[in-house]
């Protein structure tokens, strides 16, 4: 028998996808640590988009695809890019993918939201959905998802067996820690942020339930802190800066956009306290990235949320503004309390690696591959 060469798809190490392609850069370079000795990895990666790598620090062998994971065309393209590299087993960490590999397959499914909150999507995004993750369920050998709620979703959603079904969690990188005083005010003076923040970060679709966060925030209205909230804009969902307005909270509530992911260390780290209302996760890895960076955190009871801060994070009800509030009301005035949790919370992040990530995922394959 040959010895084994695991291809890992990275055209998701790309700012469109910031969730998958961290996760697929922080994965990839922590395969290269823990393969043995007979074992290799690859990674297909998209010529055009390399600026993922740079912060993982992984030297990884690649081979180029100049598709994106939406090409049609790596239908057809990618199938004998596999064979030709003698590729053992094929791994997408994105539900779009060539559903027709030729190798053995492994596919992430980190969420199934547009099927659980389906009024978040157009009729289109929901059919095109529907059809291509049920194509890439039907095409693994191994469906990885990264907390038990996802697995218990995807079950019941998707009808894929608990045989089938392999729960890995995710990991802040290690470039998510405390960061010094002087790389905080930096980032500050740079970005023009407030003195004093709560955070959050994320996009804005309508499952993260920003325009409960601002209305909470309207609440309090605190004179001493604003709330900034950074991540991917997608400008079909402008309701939470338009709450904004509506609450007079233009100088209370700043809407940063995205920022680098170099820089989300020192964002984090800078913040009196990070908040996380999301209504459906599939893991909610800002949570542990926060946590990592020693923030306290006030996070939904969301299931996966949950399963993930476990007694770390402060904790309300998504759809509950005044339960919202007052734990934003709680960190804001109770410095034991903040203490406390940013104990916790950099505690309970150290439980989650990407080394034990990867030895999860390294098992999987040879798993599928019977060796």
């Amino acid at each position: 028998m040959t010895d084994p060469l695991f291809c890992l798809d990275a055209r998701t190490v790309h700012p469109h996808f910031p969730g998958v392609g961290r996760y697929t850069a922080n994965l990839a370079g922590a395969l290269m640590q823990c393969l043995n000795r007979s074992e290799q990895l690859v990674v297909l990666r998209d010529p055009s988009q390399v600026n993922g790598w740079p912060a993982t620090g992984a030297r990884v062998p690649s081979i180029d695809v100049p598709l994106s994971p939406f090409s049609v065309r790596q239908q057809w393209a990618v199938p004998p890019l596999l064979r030709r590299h003698a590729v053992s087993m094929y791994h997408s960490p994105y539900y779009l993918m060539p559903y027709r590999p030729g190798v053995p397959t492994v596919v992430t499914l980190h969420d199934v939201i547009p099927l659980q909150y389906p009024r978040c999507f157009t009729l289109n995004q929901r059919l095109l959905f529907g059809i291509t993750v049920r194509l890439a369920t039907r095409a693994a050998r191994l469906v990885i998802t990264v907390s038990a709620a996802a697995a218990d979703t995807i079950t019941k959603l998707l009808h894929v067996s608990a045989e089938r079904m392999l729960v890995i969690p995710e990991a802040a990188g290690a470039a998510f820690r405390p960061q010094s005083e002087a790389t905080v005010d930096a980032l500050r003076q740079r970005l023009r942020l407030p003195s004093a923040y709560a955070l959050y970060v994320g996009s804005n679709k309508p499952h993260k339930n920003l325009v409960r966060l601002v209305e909470a925030w309207g609440r309090l209205r605190p004179t001493q802190v604003a709330l900034v909230i950074a991540g991917a804009w997608d400008m079909r969902f402008p309701e939470a800066p338009q709450q904004a307005t509506m609450l007079s909270l233009e100088q209370s509530v700043r809407f940063i956009g995205s920022v680098a992911e170099a820089d989300l260390p020192a964002l984090y780290s800078g913040a009196r306290l990070f908040v996380f209302p999301s209504e459906c996760e599939g893991f909610g890895l800002p949570v542990i990235e926060a946590m990592a960076c020693g923030v306290p955190v006030a996070c939904s009871t969301t299931p996966s949320l949950l399963e993930v801060a476990g007694d770390a994070a402060l904790r309300f009800a998504p759809h509950d503004v005044e339960a919202m509030a007052e734990a934003l009301r709680s960190l804001l005035t109770d410095t034991e309390l903040r203490t406390e949790l940013s104990r916790r919370g950099v505690a309970r992040a150290a439980q989650f690696s990407w080394d034990a990530t990867a030895r999860a995922t390294l098992a999987a394959y040879r798993r599928v591959l019977g060796t």
